[in-house]
Formats: C-alpha cells, structure tokens, sequence
C-alpha cells in the first residue's frame, strides 16, 4: 500500500498537544488537534496566546500535527511485514521532539505558507531523521542500546529488521513528498532533490557519518571538525529550513539569509549535543551519555575543553540572530528556535 493510501481526509490541517516524552497514544491525537499553525489564537494545555513566538510552545503543538499525519503515511502494525512495520513504528513513535519537521514549518509559516502545503515534507523529514537514528544505532555504527529512553530498534527487533526498517522509511520520505498533490509538480522535484542532496553525499547526512567514523580514535583539525557537524548533522537540518522557505514561496534573498541561518543553527544543535553529552545524565537525554569520548569521536569539547565550547556556541547563536536581521518577516519565532537550542538540556 502506497504511502499516500494511508493518509485520510485532506481538511485544512490544526495542531494539539501530546506529551514530549513518552509512548504517543496516537489514536487520540486527532480529537486533541486544537492550535492552529497559521499563526492565530493558540492554545495548549496550560498555555495560551494570541500568536505563537515561543518555541518551546511551537514544538510542544506540532508533535501533535506531525504524529498525527505521520499515523496516516505510515503502514499500520497489522499489515505485512508486521515486523518491519512494527519496527518503524517503534522508533518512529518514540517521543522524539520532532525539531527537524517543526523547522520547516516554522519557516514556512514565516513567509506566510499554511500547514496544509509543508505537512507532508515536514514528515518526509522525519522520515528521513528517524531512518538515520535507527542506522546510527546499529553495532557497525555507534552500538548503542538506548535512544529516547528505551531500546534501539535492533535491540528490540533484531539488527536485520532495523535495516530494513531505515530503509522502508527512506523511501517512505521520498514517496510522501512525490504524493503530495497540493504542491506543484516542479517544486515536489525540487523539494525531493534538496532532502536527497542533504541526507546523502558527497555533502550531505552520509557523508558526515562517514567522516565522523574516519575520525574516531585519531586528532582532527578545528576545520575537519565543523565539517563533520555541517554534514551530519547541519544538513538535514539547513533542508528543514530551506524547504519550508521553498514551499512559501521565499524571495532569493531571503532564501539565502534562511540558508545560513539554518547552516548556523546545525552547528549550534550539534555542538549542544556534544556539551550534554559530557555534562548530562542518561535520564536526561534518554539515550547512553558520554559515547563519545569513549570512543574518542571527534567532538567540540573534546577538541577545545567545555568552557571555550561554550564560548563558542555563544558566537555560533549570535550569527543565527544576525542572519535573522536581513529578512523583513517576522521572525521572533525563528529567534526564539535559536534560543531554544542554546538552553536546552536533552
């Protein structure tokens, strides 16, 4: 069955609230989709205004829009491969914050694109994280046991049904964006060779796990270094942003100032990560801390030490703000993603 079979009616689309962490109860979903993304009056449990700009409340209202589509594109348990598809719903479903697909639809809405027309790339994207967090996982790769607070996939399944799960979802990505009937045919095309270019190489999501592996047990130049984070993960991030701008129509202009804001944001999610991994605890993050160093990756802190890491990530958050000042939209939201990222813990 396609993926675009599974999707229901296309009624202008609402967001609700579901827990940030947890298992998703996601046959409620639909009944609490209540806060609007077209940037109206919000409300979510304990949190109302007239116009969202605060990100914490941004993501805490599209994990609801985003889980509730996603249960729509994706083959249910009951169909076969039951295990595969259980798989992908495992980790999938796991109580991720969905930053990637909240990207693009922040962006989006920035220059004045409604849920309807980014919801399906919003999915695609994380499709296309979800697919990489599961191969990440795998003993070739990180070897790790815990993602999102409970067992990877191929500790749960087994290592060849979490291949075959990653692989399903990649190409679900690509098939949902191909699908989507309220896009334009050029901009789908577009759409779909922007996330190939950044999940893939020479540039791309693979070809920084790939330098990331090169780098374990070795010293790296501060310039290898970034280039790794621009690759692994900045670039599925700088998509996210991109094609939110693509979908609204962005002005070449402002697509540019979009582009290194985003490029700047990748860096700043990553060097966060690399601080909590040395600083946070495993129930904090919900995945196995301090990998990194005992696998002698090659990491911000362990390139500069925790405190000049922090300086640095001062200045990287600076320059998402800076880039923010060339677009005449409003973009307190964007700002506020920035924000959000710098002072996160998890």
């Amino acid at each position: 069955m396609s993926a675009g079979a599974h999707q229901q009616s296309s009624a202008p689309t609402e967001l609700g609230s579901i827990p940030a962490t947890g298992t998703i109860n996601i046959s409620s979903l639909r009944d609490s989709a209540i806060v609007s993304l077209k940037m109206k009056t919000v409300s979510t449990e304990g949190y109302q205004t007239g116009c969202i700009i605060d990100a914490r409340a941004f993501f805490a209202s599209c994990r609801a829009l985003i889980d509730s589509q996603l249960d729509r594109l994706i083959p249910k348990e009951s169909e076969e491969p039951i295990r595969v598809h259980s798989a992908i719903r495992w980790s999938l479903f796991a109580g991720g914050k969905r930053f990637r697909p909240a990207l693009l639809l922040a962006t989006g809405q920035t220059f004045g694109a409604n849920a309807d027309r980014l919801l399906r790339t919003a999915c695609a994207l994380e499709m296309i994280h979800t697919y990489s967090l599961i191969h990440d996982d795998l003993p070739s790769m990180d070897n790790d046991d815990l993602r999102r607070g409970r067992p990877t996939c191929h500790v749960k399944f087994d290592e060849a049904t979490a291949i075959l799960a990653g692989d399903a979802l990649q190409t679900l990505a690509f098939q949902t964006i191909a699908e989507d009937e309220d896009l334009a045919p050029t901009l789908r095309v577009q759409l779909i060779a922007e996330i190939a270019r950044a999940a893939g190489t020479p540039e791309g999501m693979v070809a920084g796990q790939a330098h990331d592996l090169a780098a374990e047990s070795r010293d790296v130049a501060a310039a290898e270094l970034e280039l790794i984070h621009h690759r692994k993960t900045g670039a599925l991030i700088r998509a996210a942003a991109r094609c939110g701008a693509l979908i609204a129509g962005a002005k070449e202009k402002e697509l540019d100032a979009i582009t290194e804001y985003a490029t700047n944001l990748g860096l700043l999610f990553q060097i966060t990560d690399d601080l909590l991994d040395v600083t946070a605890t495993a129930e904090d993050l919900g995945k196995t801390p301090g990998k990194d160093a005992r696998a002698r990756k090659a990491t911000y802190p362990a390139f500069y030490g925790v405190e000049a890491t922090r300086a640095h990530l001062a200045v990287v958050h600076r320059a998402c703000h800076d880039e923010l000042e060339k677009i005449e939209q409003r973009t307190q939201l964007l700002r506020s993603i920035a924000d959000f990222i710098i002072e996160r813990q998890a």
